[in-house]
Parts: structure tokens; C-alpha cells; sequence
């Protein structure tokens, strides 16, 4: 029997596979149209290829777990345990990578969006699926896809930030 949820959460580890590639493509595009990646750059694609593996991570520890015969209550308190704990480091250090990468000020939308509410939906869903509370697995879910999303919007952000910079000119000869 499958577990609760498990078509979603295929589906999000689908997701994840294919924004991470898409993400992988923007790169390569820019560096080919002579973009030179900063310290900053470097941090971004870091950051959101790391976002994205701990998300996929979390996606398919459940049906992992439960391929070992463990009791769905269990697979889930386990999950949120080894789901939200790097989640929980990636994000509460990301203002600090972020100040060592680039000096410049970072945008607070940003960091409330994505450190701020990305942990509070962690640390709220590790409390309510250890708490043992009604309907853990979609809260467990639903902290995957607010740190989906939270992502989404920084994305979409850094996109902007991206697609401004200039290219680097080539000594003429």
C-alpha cells in the first residue's frame, strides 16, 4: 500500500529534478553569451541547487521509509526530523553566505520570504508531525511545497538580478 500522499510527492521530486536542470541551462546560457559568474552568482546557483536537493530529499524520504515496512506514523515523525534539520541550517546560515559573498545590502523581501518563512513553516510542521497532531502528512507536504515556492520567488527574483547584468567586453586585438 502506498503511503498518504505519494503521488504528490513524486511529483514535487519530478518538479525538483526539472527546475534544478532548468536552472543548470540559465547558467550555462549566460556564461555562453560571456556573463562572468560573481561570488554572488556562485552563492545563488549554490543556494538554489542545494534549496532544491533538500527539497527533493524531503519528497521522497517518505515512500523510502515506508519501503521498509515502517508504520506511517513513524515515517512521518522520521521524515520531518531528517527533512527540516538541513533545511533548517541551509536557511538560518544563508544570511551569513550571503554577507560573505557580497557585501552589498541583501533585499529584506527576500530574506523574509525565504529564510523567515521557509523556517517558521519547517519548525511549525516539525512540531505538529511530532506532536502527533490530525492530518501530519499534509502538513509535512505543505512545509515542502512553502519552501518550493519560497524558492520560486527568489528565483524569480535573482532571475531579474541575472538577466540585468551586462557582459564582460573582450579585448580587442
Amino acid at each position: 500500500m502506498e503511503i498518504t500522499g505519494a503521488i504528490l510527492l513524486y511529483t514535487l521530486a519530478a518538479m525538483m529534478v526539472t527546475f534544478t536542470g532548468f536552472f543548470a541551462l540559465l547558467l550555462s546560457l549566460r556564461q555562453a553569451v560571456g556573463v562572468e559568474l560573481s561570488q554572488l552568482d556562485r552563492l545563488l546557483a549554490k543556494t538554489v541547487v542545494t534549496h532544491l536537493f533538500l527539497v527533493t530529499w524531503g519528497s521522497l524520504l517518505p515512500p523510502l521509509l515506508a519501503l521498509y515496512g515502517i508504520p506511517d506514523d513513524l515515517i512521518w515523525r522520521i521524515s520531518a526530523v531528517l527533512f527540516a534539520a538541513p533545511m533548517l541550517i541551509h536557511l538560518l546560515t544563508y544570511p551569513y553566505r550571503r554577507r560573505r559573498a557580497d557585501e552589498t545590502m541583501q533585499s529584506r523581501t527576500i530574506y523574509f520570504v525565504f529564510v523567515v518563512f521557509g523556517s517558521v513553516s519547517l519548525i511549525g510542521m516539525l512540531v505538529y508531525v511530532l506532536a502527533d497532531l490530525p492530518h501530519g502528512p499534509a502538513a509535512y507536504i505543505t512545509a515542502l511545497l512553502i519552501n518550493f515556492f519560497t524558492l520560486a520567488f527568489v528565483f524569480v527574483v535573482a532571475l531579474d538580478y541575472l538577466l540585468k547584468q551586462q557582459p564582460f567586453k573582450q579585448p580587442e586585438k
